[in-house]
């Protein structure tokens, strides 16, 4: 047991992670190969320190939301005990039983540019919904991958140290190799490998149901650049970055056990990633076949490179390709986010309402602005299969 920064780091590893890249810039070509074992991160709210370096006043809540939205039947009358909070671009605010975690935080404002590759850059057209040093406690940074508009310079430059990331290989990589500036709490998921958060109990609230909460995070699938010879010449130059996604399982375990043989999932959360429908996107419902997805985070955007004034080759999903995705996956319910914050977004929000509209999916979208939040229900087993019958349409 350690501590960095006043974050506890204590991790089990039970998994061969894949061979690191020699260099950030340039990545290995290989074939991402599934695991069974598991690693295990102790978190511990009550310990965690402060999210920036040099940042002592840290706020003790995130801001009231603009607006909170819900889903009717899984949480009526308000009945919640988990949020979601959309601060920009991929950036997002979990909030579950004490724990707090950062999705993707750039930070930036309008007019700040970012660096996507080489000759690419990209325009920052909106403002987050708070600043980095607005910032309440976090405890664990989800990073889909090493890109700017995901991993501002800023962030880079200001965050503590010792705060817990989880990401790519290729991002492992890039953010322990800075030598005495380097993170020194970074855990790498491949495709398909799994962590578990062993959440400490006594900071968050207790059911009295003697259970304990866990949150197993795997990394998913995902492809930035289309197949073809484009994608073979970006593994080879390295231009354009590997990317996850992920699948969140909020849950309970009994108190009393070791490992994850009693972990109960109350609430799955399926985050894209930067990724084009690929497909290798197939094999998550394969997967995952009879067992719910509650929630889909989808990045959308249509991101276009080298740059708006010259499209060139599209990197992220448009509308058409964020339908498809839904019809994919069938979440009981989808938040669109990362669809406007940059001027090499293409394909604007309005072009992902339409196409929902034309493929009867309504329903089965909530859509948040900045600084509004989404508040939903982790179900334990006693209540989970109620729940999840006759799901009515999202308001």
């Amino acid at each position: 047991m350690a501590y960095i920064d006043n974050y506890q780091v204590s991790v089990t590893p039970t998994f061969k992670q894949a061979k690191p890249a020699r260099f950030c810039i340039e990545y290995h070509i290989a074939t991402r190969r599934a695991t069974t074992i598991m690693k295990h991160i102790q978190i511990k709210p009550s310990t965690s320190g402060p999210p920036l370096k040099n940042n002592d006043s840290v706020p003790a809540s995130l801001p009231d939301a603009k607006e909170t939205k819900l889903h009717p039947a899984n949480a009526p009358s308000d009945s919640t005990n988990a949020s979601l909070f959309f601060v920009g671009t991929a950036t997002t605010i979990l909030e579950w039983e004490g724990l707090r975690i950062l999705t993707d935080p750039n930070f930036l404002h309008a007019g700040d540019h970012v660096h996507l590759g080489p000759g690419v850059s990209a325009t920052r057209q909106t403002n987050p919904a708070i600043d980095l040093e607005e910032l309440p406690r976090i405890d664990v940074i989800l990073l889909s991958h090493y890109h700017e508009d995901h991993f501002d310079r800023e962030v880079e430059e200001k965050l503590s140290r010792g705060l817990p990331i989880i990401t790519t290989p290729h991002a492992h990589e890039c953010l322990t190799s800075k030598g005495e500036d380097s993170f020194k709490n970074v855990h790498a998921l491949d495709f398909w490998e799994s962590a578990v958060l062993d959440v400490d109990a006594t900071a968050g609230k207790t059911t009295g149901s003697g259970k304990k909460p866990n949150i197993k995070i795997t990394g998913m699938p995902g492809k930035h650049v289309p197949p073809g010879p484009l994608s073979v010449a970006n593994d080879l130059l390295g231009a354009v970055p590997p990317t996850n996604g992920w699948m969140i399982e909020l849950g309970y375990s009994d108190s009393s056990s070791k490992g994850t043989d009693s972990f109960e999932n109350g609430y799955r959360i399926y985050i894209s990633g930067d990724t084009l429908m690929v497909d290798e996107l197939k094999e998550i419902p394969e997967r995952y076949k009879d067992q719910n997805i509650d929630l889909m985070l989808i990045h959308l955007g249509g991101t276009t490179i080298p740059g708006p004034k010259m499209p060139l080759l599209m990197v992220t999903m448009d509308a058409k390709q964020g339908v498809q995705l839904m019809q994919l996956i069938n979440p009981d319910l989808t938040i669109p986010i990362h669809y406007d914050d940059y001027d090499v977004f293409l394909s604007p929000l309005d072009d992902f309402k339409k196409a929902v509209h034309e493929a009867g999916l309504d329903g089965k979208v909530v859509y948040l602005d900045r600084k509004d939040q989404y508040k939903f229900n982790v179900r334990q087993k006693q209540n989970a299969e109620a729940t999840l019958q006759n799901l009515p349409s999202a308001t």
